[in-house]
């Protein structure tokens, strides 16, 4: 096992890259990305870094050059051929050449285009723009690097010892998370943290604990290349930029109004079982599935990653049996902002009535609260959208307005277009 804690104290004597490998990343933006691959190769899109939590100065505790440096290795990489062969060959899903021959013949030459790095204040402007396959791949590698140089500035002045007895109480603490998801009957978690964790080495450590303290329980992780090193799962679907563009490159209301089922009739033609998970919280849960296609009440399941998560569980379940379809064989995705407390509590309200799994995320691979002073080191929220496509910026409601994003005029007319109404505000955690 890595000494986490010897690794740490030399980063301060040696440049470290953060970033190894394209596929440390997750698996659902590889899905996505073939996806987008076939259906919108030439779409136009910016991506733009946006910290949610301006308390944090990324600017003052991050300097501009190991940032660049990190970045610029990144566009280095490229796809090694153990990486390929396990892409090519691996059954993900329980499907054989999960990506197909044409996808990874680009991808296997692919670098990751040039980015736009400025100081704004005390926060950095970061964007990435150029066709879409490329520059969505930029996502989960710029999170990681500046959520991992963020840790490395508050433990820079840390000594060794300081060091051991600080990863050791992390480690207590996700164990004792681990010991208490034990007591839960029937438990299905998967590892969701690769874009806002502590650190790749501190993910893995997180992967490795999980396998051994919960056995079959852990379903797996996002992280491919955690997955392909400790030959665990890659479990990921598809995410809330795939209707964000769509719905920005829609020419009317009318348009607008279809724009997120066209992006699940396109992910039908590619993908079945257990990778056929609505996300429908992007322009509000209940207004999503009331105007529905039949055709995809047929879906495996729903992924659960904003607002009430109980309430939007039970807005799917009705919604179910209204179609005619039996919620019992239906899975249910929790995924925001979840810790030990909320998934017990979820379980047991639903277990039995659907089938319940958790994506763990941040409070999984970057709880190290009330560690250090001033709590230097709680997560915080940090994402990277797409803001643009083909010159038109993107939308997202979210079944929280607290994580709703874009022009406040076109908020309103998407809030008017997908019926959205009043929302109850809750805190984003992370």
């Amino acid at each position: 096992m890595v000494d986490i804690a010897t690794r740490v104290y030399n980063h301060k004597w040696k440049i470290d890259p953060i970033v190894r490998s394209l596929i440390d990343t997750d698996f659902y933006k590889l899905l996505m990305c073939q996806s987008v691959f076939r259906n919108k190769p030439d779409t136009h899109v910016t991506f733009s870094l946006i910290n949610r939590s301006t308390h944090i100065p990324l600017a003052t505790l991050v300097d501009e050059g190991e940032l660049r440096e990190q970045m610029d290795h990144i566009r280095s990489l490229s796809l090694s051929r153990g990486e390929s062969t396990w892409m090519r060959g691996n059954t993900f899903y329980g499907k054989r050449q999960m990506f197909r021959p044409d996808f990874m013949d680009w991808f296997e030459n692919l670098s990751l285009p040039p980015y736009h790095l400025e100081r704004k204040g005390d926060q950095y402007e970061l964007t990435f723009e150029g066709a879409w396959p490329e520059v969505m791949l930029w996502e989960i590698p710029a999170l990681a690097v500046l959520m991992e140089l963020r840790s490395r500035a508050v433990l820079n002045d840390m000594g060794r010892f300081e060091l051991q007895v600080l990863y050791a109480r992390a480690m207590t603490r996700v164990w004792e998370k681990i010991e208490a998801l034990r007591d839960i009957p029937n438990l299905s978690i998967a590892d969701f943290g690769t874009r806002r964790r502590h650190s790749y080495l501190w993910q893995d450590w997180c992967v490795q604990a999980m396998r051994e303290g919960l056995g079959e329980n852990f379903t797996g992780t996002s992280n491919c290349l955690i997955a392909k090193n400790r030959e665990v799962e890659a479990i990921g679907t598809n995410a809330h930029e795939l209707p964000m563009v769509y719905s920005a490159l829609a020419n009317s209301d009318a348009e607008l109004a279809k724009a997120p089922y066209e992006v699940l009739s396109d992910w039908h033609e590619e993908h079945d079982g257990n990778l056929r998970i609505i996300l429908p919280d992007t322009y509000g849960t209940e207004g999503f599935l009331k105007n529905a296609p039949d055709w995809l009440a047929g879906w495996t399941g729903i992924r659960v990653d904003s607002g009430d998560p109980a309430a939007a569980a039970e807005i799917a379940i009705r919604w179910w049996r209204e179609r005619g379809e039996d919620p019992t064989e239906k899975r249910v995705i929790f995924s925001d902002g979840l810790d030990v407390a909320k998934i017990a509590e979820l379980q047991a309200q639903f277990d039995g009535r659907v089938k319940v799994s958790f994506g763990w995320g941040t409070l999984l691979t970057n709880d190290f609260r009330g560690f250090v002073p001033n709590d230097a080191l709680a997560p915080f929220s940090l994402v990277c959208k797409a803001v643009s496509a083909n010159g038109r910026p993107t939308v997202k409601l979210s079944d929280n307005p607290n994580k709703a994003m874009g022009p406040a005029k076109e908020i309103e007319r998407y809030k008017a277009v997908f019926g959205v109404g009043a929302q109850d505000r809750q805190e984003v955690v992370v």
